[in-house]
């Protein structure tokens, strides 16, 4: 395992039924593979040594004597490979048959496992041929060569390098409490199901289904492989299914119905499964529940250790990443913006109607966060009933207003059917100016920060004055890098947009512009969403362009929105969030969706290197303003409320990550 990652395959080898010789050369063909392409631990189908479907067969001592020598085959070969192997084969144990999986590693048995719950209904008879694990007494058996411990205990397997798995065989997934869900408690990364599923209509997306639930609810990487060609089709017909899950979420499927050998593999992040265990305080209540179950003898999980690996293969992330993890996927974007705006509406409406506002009050500049919030208003107005003239939307130019953004901010509020106010701050900042001393010349933090705080105390006392509420317009990576004036725009008394990064902002408030909003509406939010993002607090330059980029000061959104979602979501180090961010970045496989001319082509390494840098350095300098934010709603998985999600100390030491960022 390197930078959490551990990597597994799912294997289905054609059979011929019977044919122990055949299906072993076809499992060796697969692991050899598998083992060159640093696979760690790979799965094969249940009773894939004999084929699942030799019915009375198995009650023919030849076949179980020849199964066994399989087996032998199998450990002979594996002797100088660096995998482990899981595969089926029918075990004697004294007076019992078990369908069982073996796990090999380097010519040893690390143990074998007996299937649990036996299907005997409609096209299945497997108590015909086969005991249950719980029909087994604890006890030592002869087998392939090796003493083996079989018990109807569950047994936990652990690598070398600490990643713990389990392994379950086929119907114990369909069970009511399968396997899986105890060797997870007990400590499980990985199941492994060894699986002979026939095909019906409308199985195999519940089957999908099934295991995605079950990765999810174990919070585990969910390893599954089902028999496929070459299983006698007498009766049925088995699709030969390959997945693999992590945490639910598919991360590759092999192709049902292939008539050829097949494989697939996955890089499954140990590390982030780990990490939404230790956060999920339902989970951890859970696993009190099976440690007091084996001090009681119910049941219990033995602990097998497999022997050190001898892997020293360059690491290589061949997984996709997603550079935009904050942004719904296309398939559901509508439902997704809907769900978003429903969220920030509904939270907003609650706060309307509670204190009894009359008008609520929004700084209108002509970007893309007040653009937002003012969208959100005007729902939430609409939901509610209220007339929209009730929200005041108020311009403030001040000494770096462009044009653009001028005349974008009034034609918005104009075309929304909104009141609006014009306020100029310059006079009001000048004169403060004076009263501090300060030269008007020099365009530094003083000079910017003297324009913010003017127009939050606008909007405060407008809101006194209508009987009102502000509504705040910073959004989530601005919390995040600090980038906002400390009770200036980071403060109102209500913030719409606090859990909003700004790669999402953009597409939310594109999605308004391409959903029916008349063409005045969707021309002036599309020239908002292609403005460089500004706070256009430095005047503009000779041509009346905007000359203060905030992405040329703090780096690109779209890498900070990147590096804060690893970060807090699953507490990855920068030397991880570095690895996926050149996947995802840099990896010409992966592709970007740009929605703003202004988005660079790409980044090379020095610029990730660099702004992520930037991003550790700010994010923890930045706390004693998040310390103390407004009310706002949460709506993603991430959130830096200190009421709810991130509860950090303002003065928190930031050595180690900064030095893991400048070690990269």
């Amino acid at each position: 395992m390197k930078y959490g990652f551990i990597k597994v395959a799912s294997a289905v080898p054609m059979v011929k039924v019977g044919d122990v010789k055949y299906n072993v050369e076809q499992i060796e063909n697969l692991t050899v593979q598998a083992e060159g392409k640093g696979v760690e631990v790979i799965v094969f189908p249940e009773l894939s040594v004999t084929g699942y479907s030799c019915q009375d067969l198995f009650s023919q001592n030849l076949l179980l004597e020849v199964a066994e020598q399989g087996v032998m085959m199998l450990l002979d070969f594996t002797r100088k490979l660096d995998i482990i192997t899981i595969v089926g084969a029918p075990v004697v144990a004294g007076d019992l048959l078990l369908n069982c999986a073996v796990v090999i590693q380097q010519g040893q048995i690390l143990g074998i496992v007996p299937k649990t719950y036996l299907p005997n209904y409609s096209e299945f008879y497997e108590k015909r041929w086969f005991a249950s694990a719980q029909d087994l007494l604890e006890t030592e058996i002869r087998f392939a060569g090796h003493t083996v411990k079989v018990t109807p205990d569950l047994q936990l397997f652990r690598t070398f390098d600490g990643v713990r798995f389990g392994v379950e065989i086929c119907e114990d997934v369909w069970a009511p409490a399968p396997p899986s869900n105890k060797l997870a408690l007990a400590g499980a990364d990985l199941i492994f199901n060894l699986s002979a599923s026939d095909e019906l209509i409308g199985k195999h997306n519940y089957l999908k289904s099934l295991l995605s639930q079950q990765s999810a609810r174990t919070m585990t990487g969910y390893v599954y492989s089902s028999c496929g060609f070459g299983e006698s089709t007498q009766d049925v017909v088995y699709g030969g299914n390959a997945l693999i899950y992590e945490n639910g979420q598919m991360l590759e499927e092999g192709e049902r119905f292939a008539t050829v050998s097949q494989m697939v593999t996955a890089q499954i992040d140990v590390e982030r499964l780990r990490s939404e265990r230790r956060t999920n305080s339902t989970y951890v209540n859970a696993q009190r529940n099976i440690k007091y179950s084996i001090l009681d003898h119910q049941f219990g999980i033995r602990n097998i250790e497999a022997s050190p690996a001898e892997n020293d293969r360059e690491f290589v992330l061949e997984r996709p990443v997603n550079p935009h993890p904050f942004i719904p996927t296309s398939a559901d974007m509508k439902a997704s913006c809907e769900e978003i705006f429903n969220i920030q509406l509904m939270g907003l409406a609650k706060r309307i109607v509670h204190t009894c506002a009359k008008t609520v009050v929004v700084g209108i500049s002509g970007g893309l966060d007040s653009t937002l919030a003012l969208l959100v208003c005007v729902k939430t107005f609409d939901k509610l009933g209220m007339n929209r003239k009730g929200i005041v939307g108020v311009t403030m130019p001040g000494f770096g207003t462009t044009d653009r953004t001028y005349n974008n901010a009034l034609t918005l509020m104009q075309s929304l059917g909104i009141t609006i106010r014009e306020i100029s701050i310059a006079k009001a900042v000048t004169q403060h100016f004076e009263d501090i001393g300060h030269d008007a010349s020099v365009h530094d933090v003083t000079y910017e920060n003297s324009q913010a705080r003017e127009r939050t105390q606008i909007l405060m006392d407008l809101a006194n004055q209508l009987g009102g509420m502000v509504i705040g317009t910073g959004d989530l990576s601005e919390l995040a890098l600090g980038w906002a004036t400390y009770n200036g725009d980071h403060m109102s008394m209500y913030g719409v947009n606090a859990s909003i990064p700004k790669t999402l902002i953009r597409h939310l408030v594109n999605y308004v512009a391409e959903s029916g909003v008349d063409e005045q509406s969707r021309n002036t939010l599309l020239d908002i969403i292609d403005t460089p993002i500004s706070p256009e607090l430095i005047p503009a330059d000779e041509n009346g362009n905007i000359k203060q980029k905030t992405e040329d000061l703090v780096g690109p959104y779209e890498l900070h929105d990147f590096f804060l979602y690893y970060f807090l979501r699953f507490g990855y180090r920068p030397a991880k969030i570095y690895l996926l961010a050149k996947k995802a970045f840099i990896d010409t496989d992966v592709q970007r969706v740009k929605i703003s001319d202004n988005d660079p082509d790409s980044y090379d390494e020095e610029t990730i290197k660099k702004w992520l840098k930037t991003f550790v350095r700010r994010f923890f300098n930045q706390q004693f303003k998040r310390s103390c934010l407004p009310d706002g709603p949460k709506v993603g998985s991430v959130s830096l409320s200190p009421r709810g999600d991130w509860r950090m100390p303002s003065d928190a030491n930031s050595t180690i990550w900064l030095q893991d960022a400048e070690n990269l």
